[in-house]
């Protein structure tokens, strides 16, 4: 199978999710309304991609015959096994505990993409970001080494303290959002260092 763009990524990404819930697979024009794209020819060249890298399959004339292939679902049910470093305050800063050499598995099914060496988990600590239903307790799965776009939840290294916030653009000096009114926002006096972009966030039920 042949790497994807970033869009390719997230079209596939939609149709999956679009099969996973029982509906039938969406059209072009849906995933072009999905995306607010005004034409559906730019959804179709993205699936032709799709199809022709190995990830879709469909049925020549068959409208919504759109289907993962078979490599993919076999993948998609692949346990993997992702470093868990310890855990994040979601609240105040604060220095980061120990690393430790334990790992979670998990499917790439329930974390919707597939591991790199640059992905890590953080168990959280605190309730500063509540408001993005993320608890704490909590284990965030993350991808280190993209920059992060604003409104994505970050690990990041706020003045030699971890903490785990919304990154946010503010006439273009970033800052940490907590999504808790309890918790002010955080502006680096010194340093901002993002160590990571939340991908997934894995609760374990209470039994």
């Amino acid at each position: 199978m042949s790497e994807l763009t970033v869009i390719q990524r997230h079209v596939l990404d939609f149709v999956r999710k679009s099969l996973d819930t029982g509906r039938s697979a969406p059209t072009s024009r849906e995933v072009a309304a999905h995306f607010g794209w005004a034409s559906k020819r730019a959804a179709e060249c993205h699936i032709e991609a799709l199809i022709r890298k190995g990830w879709l399959t469909s049925d020549a004339g068959k409208a919504r015959s759109l289907r993962l292939a078979d490599s993919l679902a076999a993948v998609a049910r692949t346990v993997v096994e992702i470093p868990l470093f310890g855990s994040i305050p979601a609240g105040f800063g604060r220095d980061r505990e120990q690393e430790s050499d334990e790992c979670i598995p998990v499917t790439i099914e329930s974390i919707g993409f597939k591991p790199t060496r640059n992905t890590f988990a953080l168990r959280v600590s605190g309730d500063s970001m509540i408001g993005k239903h993320i608890c704490d307790g909590d284990i965030v799965v993350l991808e280190h080494g993209p920059d992060p776009r604003p409104g994505q939840i970050v690990a990041a290294l706020i003045d030699r303290k971890s903490t785990l916030k919304t990154f946010v653009m503010k006439n273009g000096k970033p800052f940490l959002k907590a999504e808790n009114p309890k918790f002010p926002d955080l502006i680096p006096s010194d340093e901002l260092m993002i160590q990571g972009v939340v991908r997934a966030v894995l609760r374990q039920l209470e039994k």
